[in-house]
């Protein structure tokens, strides 16, 4: 290993030492801190990274990257590279004094959204709100390029090479193809009994449920470990040490059950990247439509299909008495695959679930325009959620104030949830085609499926993007249309 880049390799380190700490400092203020810490805890995180920025903005650190990038570098070392630089570039278009106000709102925001949303109150988080927003355009300003729109900055980030001229087309042909499908259904469906779902049911039980289900998944507890919070989530400090955490409701199971499927699919992708590039740049996910793609497969093509409950179902009715011991599997499937609008994104189904994507990227393109003001936003929200699945909120807390990602200043990531969700399928018929997916389901060989995974997607982490990923898969690019298929086959099927 040449001088340079051992010298380079400190310097990671270094970064990498202050972003694990303020991971740790992140997860701890979601689960475990008590409410007065924030506050205080909020400025020592803006602090940490202030030392972040300085630390990527070295003088050293650059010359040695531009040294560097104009070497023949193996692939993974040029990957690096390449990251390091993009990351030193993005810090010095944002002056320090500037960034570390953001990361000091970002760190509070997030307390502030849980208490508006507990109390349904949007008036006592639009002033933060209002001011995460101003400050997430003036961080994108500075990073545009001539011509950019803050906006595609901020969705580049989340997933490159999708900006709104390609995602405007995409949720035009899901809605047009989708939209038909759930008319279609509706008669249908209509007859399903899905109301044992909303029965009470033993939060203890519960949560002794998907703990069983975190072995079922082949969740590692050596290097992963479940906690709770308002809103469930995935976090890694590398890949030894990946958390995830849950939401209970005692009338609503099925949420807790399928959050733990989902997050474990994003905690599957972080514990299979490799040793060699964990605590690297390359060490996290490919990006946050790859990372959607696992959760949403895991959860979705894996965790509602009737294979996966057979080996199963005996456990949550035995766990969960009330309300599973008198109801079939098969009544079961049906209830939980049920087309519904729901006024909860993470509650709804595969059909409606990219119309809450589509108002939200709507909105965000409003805000971002300036044809949308903060304080308007509720009522845009309901008129949105009324015009697009015949269900108005009825107040904050079902509505706008629902998700933490505006307050972490998440603008952009949505559109990643649908991606994810079009990634997924294209994957899942490649993997049809090579296995017996139901039939490794039923003998509860879940672990075929997962290594398949490992090797073909987690084990890369940022080494490839989404869409050499997809090519090497599927050898196809990305296309959309595996979505609508999988929709249409599997609810015609169930249902029709």
């Amino acid at each position: 290993m040449g001088k340079k880049w051992k010298k380079l390799m400190k310097n990671m380190d270094r970064q990498m030492a202050l972003k694990t700490a303020l991971t740790m400092l992140e997860y701890d203020m979601e689960t475990e801190a008590p409410e007065e810490a924030h506050e205080y805890t909020s400025q020592m995180v803006g602090i940490l990274n202030s030392m972040l920025q300085e630390e990527i903005l070295r003088k050293d650190n650059g010359r040695l990257l531009d040294q560097l990038e104009k070497k023949e570098l193996p692939e993974e070392r040029r990957k690096m590279v390449h990251e390091m630089q993009k990351e030193r570039r993005r810090m010095a278009a944002i002056p320090a004094k500037e960034y570390r106000e953001f990361s000091a709102l970002q760190a509070k925001a997030s307390t502030i959204w849980a208490r508006a949303r507990e109390n349904n109150d949007f008036s006592s988080f639009e002033p933060v709100l209002d001011r995460m927003l101003e400050m997430t355009k003036k961080m994108a300003g500075y990073r545009a390029e001539k011509g950019q729109k803050p906006y595609d900055v901020l969705l580049n980030d989340y997933e490159e090479s999708f900006t709104m001229e390609s995602l405007d087309p995409f949720f035009a042909m899901l809605k047009k193809e989708i939209v038909p499908l759930w008319k279609k259904l509706e008669p249908a469906v209509k007859s399903v009994d899905d109301s044992f779902l909303y029965a009470k049911c033993d939060i203890q039980g519960q949560k002794r449920f998907c703990d069983y289900l975190l072995d079922v998944l082949g969740f590692d507890r050596r290097r992963g470990v479940a906690g709770e919070s308002a809103h469930p989530f995935t976090t890694s400090l590398h890949n030894h040490d990946v958390r995830i955490t849950n939401h209970y409701y005692e009338d609503l199971p099925v949420s807790g059950i399928f959050s733990v499927i989902h997050e474990t699919g994003h905690a599957l992708y972080e514990m299979g990247i490799r040793d060699e590039l964990t605590q690297t740049p390359l060490g996290g996910g490919t990006s946050c439509g790859m990372h959607e793609c696992q959760s949403r497969f895991y959860e979705n093509m894996i965790g509602r299909s009737e294979a996966f409950w057979i080996p199963i179902y005996g456990k949550l009715q035995e766990m969960c008495p009330e309300p599973f011991a008198e109801v079939e599997r098969k009544e079961f499937i049906r209830a939980i695959n049920k087309p519904k609008p729901e006024l909860i994104r993470v509650e709804s189904d595969e059909i409606s679930y990219f119309l809450h994507i589509l108002v939200r990227y709507e909105l965000e393109k409003a805000l971002f325009a300036g044809d949308l003001k903060v304080k308007d936003l509720p009522e845009a929200w309901n008129d949105r959620m009324e015009e697009y699945l015949g269900i108005r909120p009825k107040n904050d807390r079902e509505g706008v104030l629902q998700d933490i990602h505006w307050a972490q200043g998440s603008f952009g990531y949505f559109p990643s949830y649908a991606l994810g969700n079009a990634f997924a399928a294209q994957i899942y018929y490649t993997l049809r085609a090579r296995y017996d997916v139901d039939g490794l389901l039923r003998e509860g060989q879940l672990g075929v499926i997962t290594e398949f995974l490992r090797e073909n997607i987690h084990q890369y982490g940022g080494l490839k993007s989404s869409r050499e990923i997809l090519k090497d898969i599927t050898g196809e690019d990305f296309d959309p249309s595996y979505y609508v298929r999988y929709l249409k086959e599997k609810f015609t099927g169930l249902y029709l």
